[in-house]
């Protein structure tokens, strides 16, 4: 075998030319009218300069509440008729026993933070430890003979 006589495996790609009528109609992949549509057209420099001085928001995603925002870390809601029903009387409520009678996840492998809403009632009494409680529900919890630490 000479190198003369060498081939390629596949064939050699070419570029594809836009604008010349074919499959690419219309517009041929270009736009509307305008500098950018024309052949030839190439963006001076000063106007690059120009573009760059616009303030850009950088670093930030399409929603900027949630990504400037996601350090925060959002309790788990839990609301008393939940606790009413799963736990008996006298027990004490922290995010591991939570977790334990599964009425929330864990969190990467973590207890959550918990928050304690008011809605639903409560007759049994219990002791909240480690987790935020809504006024309404601390009044609630101690109504019924409990209370929040």
């Amino acid at each position: 075998m000479q190198l003369h006589e060498l081939k390629r495996a596949t064939p050699q790609k070419t570029e594809k030319r836009i604008g010349r009528g074919g499959k690419r109609g219309k517009m041929s992949g270009r736009g509307h009218k305008g500098q950018t549509a024309r052949a030839g057209n190439s963006t001076r420099p000063e106007m690059r300069d120009i573009i760059k001085k616009y303030p850009k928001l950088r670093g930030h995603g399409k929603n900027r509440a949630d990504t400037v925002n996601n350090e925060k870390v959002k309790p788990t809601v839990v609301n008393l008729g939940v606790i009413e029903a799963t736990f008996e009387k006298g027990m004490v409520i922290t995010s591991a026993s939570l977790v334990a009678a599964n009425v929330i996840s864990q969190i990467r492998k973590k207890n959550p933070k918990v928050k304690i809403l008011a809605t639903g009632e409560l007759t049994k009494a219990f002791v909240v430890e480690g987790c935020e409680v809504s006024a309404a529900a601390k009044a609630k919890i101690e109504a019924a003979g409990g209370s929040v630490k």
